[in-house]
């Protein structure tokens, strides 16, 4: 693919693993967009999210809305992060429609951080107020226990971000 073509980052890890600390990092770069699914959701439906149930419905619902622009950002140039869970191989396979549509360069980030090291971050960040969602210990685990590591057979270029970074 051409070096000039745009790319399609990806970030697949946990709560607070550091996914959007990245995706802003990556965000700097010339000629990229960062599109952040939290901030969507919140503006869309914050007042209708509080479960797991409700997460799932509406990210679908958003999902569907902007698979298109996506798609067309991407085949003008520009270049986007994507901070969307790529957390299941149901949603990595969404995020692989749009790379195969747009027939743009990807990367896959994998931030590969230890349970603790999460909890203690979303401890920290529930206490500061600053992010959309707030979530407890127990969601974590309910959420963590569909996480699915995506897998070299999936047929992304993956990039390891491993320990505690970020």
């Amino acid at each position: 693919m051409p070096e000039d073509q745009a790319t399609l980052h990806l970030l697949a890890g946990k709560i607070c693993a550091g996914k959007s600390s990245l995706a802003e990092e990556l965000g700097r770069d010339p000629g990229t967009v960062l599109i952040g699914e939290d901030q969507w959701l919140a503006s869309l439906f914050g007042d209708e999210m509080s479960t797991l149930g409700d997460y799932v419905r509406y990210s679908a619902r958003l999902r569907t809305a902007m698979k298109p622009h996506l798609v067309a950002l991407l085949r003008t140039g520009v270049s986007i992060v994507l901070d969307y869970p790529a957390n299941t191989r149901s949603s990595r396979a969404w995020m692989r429609a749009i790379i195969d549509e747009a027939a743009c360069r990807h990367a896959l980030h994998f931030l590969d951080v230890p349970d603790e090291v999460c909890k203690a971050r979303l401890r920290k960040r529930n206490a500061a107020g600053t992010h959309e969602f707030a979530a407890t210990d127990e969601q974590f685990d309910k959420v963590s226990s569909h996480f699915e590591a995506p897998a070299d057979s999936e047929g992304f270029n993956i990039v390891r971000h491993g320990g505690d970074a970020r």
